[in-house]
């Protein structure tokens, strides 16, 4: 079965029903990643996640059926999730398929969310066909959609937005759907609203729970690091921890811009940065403020490979905070000094 990001609302929660495999993939990673942690919600039986990486399954195919075979010590219900980067889950997927083709028994579900995968990647066209199977694709947000999508979390969580105020939420989230739903249900606490007593919402009440600006937090730090501007990076670092901005959110607008700059490239294909047109600008998420930056991020990172061995590093890197915690800060900011010196070494 083939869902996108239109139609999985509708579809999405059936699917949880029915299906025991879930790949999820496509350029917008943010969306691809929330709608995940919707299925699991929506599973018969959740139970316990297991995370398993897509480089721990490349080199030993067999351990997701066995994982997914296999019981907890009380016996409890569980389901999975892979975190990977393109078709390092394929083989593994394949295996669990075929053996439980064969006879091998029940396994518990697994949701996979792929970053720099498409469905036309190895794995997408081996589950896309399979009536116990789903391959969910996510377009890249505009800005009328995520807006939309914004309201919905408030009318869940009893908060009643406006039009303008739910569009304010999506361009602060930088179109980012899971950090439009921790400022959405921020305002919920701080409005006491709830479904069964819900509580209009007023520009005084986002100011007063809002998080740090993209301006004034994250993006000087992505633009330094992401520039190959090594100097800047270590001032940026020490006034991210004066900020007390979480390293695991700082990291999500590092995978926002990746994720960016390669939908980038993939419409540029032999074209130039400066050949794009304000349309394409606007659908592509490059905001006036930034143009210039992306535009020289974009020739740094583009070709031989770079931005997939970036997508890597990030990937392995959100891997290593999350099970790191207690490091996460130190752990950051040495991933982020090695990826402005590789950004520094790329073209100009």
């Amino acid at each position: 079965m083939k869902l996108t990001s239109k139609d999985f609302a509708a579809k999405g929660r059936n699917a949880a029903q029915d299906c025991g495999v879930f790949f999820f993939c496509g350029q917008d990673e943010a969306g691809a990643s929330a709608a995940a942690s919707d299925l699991a919600s929506w599973l018969p039986e959740p139970g316990e996640r297991v995370e398993m990486s897509g480089a721990d399954l490349r080199g030993d195919p067999a351990r997701l059926g066995d994982e997914a075979r296999s019981t907890s010590l009380f016996g409890d219900k569980r389901h999975i999730w892979v975190r990977a980067s393109g078709d390092e889950a394929h083989d593994a997927l394949k295996t669990l398929l075929e053996t439980g083709d064969m006879g091998a028994g029940e396994a518990c579900p697994v949701i996979v969310v792929a970053t720099s995968a498409t469905d036309k990647s190895r794995t997408a066209k081996l589950l896309e066909k399979r009536k116990d199977a789903v391959v969910a694709l996510f377009y890249p947000p505009d800005l009328r959609s995520v807006s939309q999508s914004v309201r919905a979390m408030g009318d869940a969580a009893g908060v009643r937005l406006g039009g303008d105020l739910a569009e304010r939420v999506a361009r602060g989230a930088n179109l980012d759907v899971r950090l439009a739903q921790s400022e959405v249900t921020k305002l919920a606490t701080y409005l006491d609203a709830s479904p069964q007593s819900p509580k209009p919402a007023t520009a005084e009440d986002l100011d007063a729970v809002g998080a740090v600006s993209e301006e004034d937090g994250f993006m000087p730090l992505v633009n330094a690091v992401m520039g190959g501007q090594s100097a800047k990076v270590a001032p940026e670092i020490a006034r991210m921890k004066q900020l007390g901005l979480n390293p695991v959110g700082v990291l999500l607008a590092f995978e926002r811009r990746a994720a960016q700059l390669a939908r980038i490239a993939a419409a540029l294909g032999s074209r130039g940065y400066g050949d794009l047109d304000k349309g394409e600008k606007a659908r592509l998420g490059i905001f006036w403020k930034e143009d210039r930056e992306i535009g020289q991020q974009v020739s740094r990172w583009r070709g031989k490979g770079r931005l997939d061995r970036l997508t890597h590093g990030l990937t392995k890197m959100h891997r290593d905070l999350l099970t790191n915690s207690q490091a996460a800060e130190l752990l950051l900011a040495q991933g982020l000094t090695n990826i402005a010196q590789l950004a520094g070494a790329g073209r100009r």
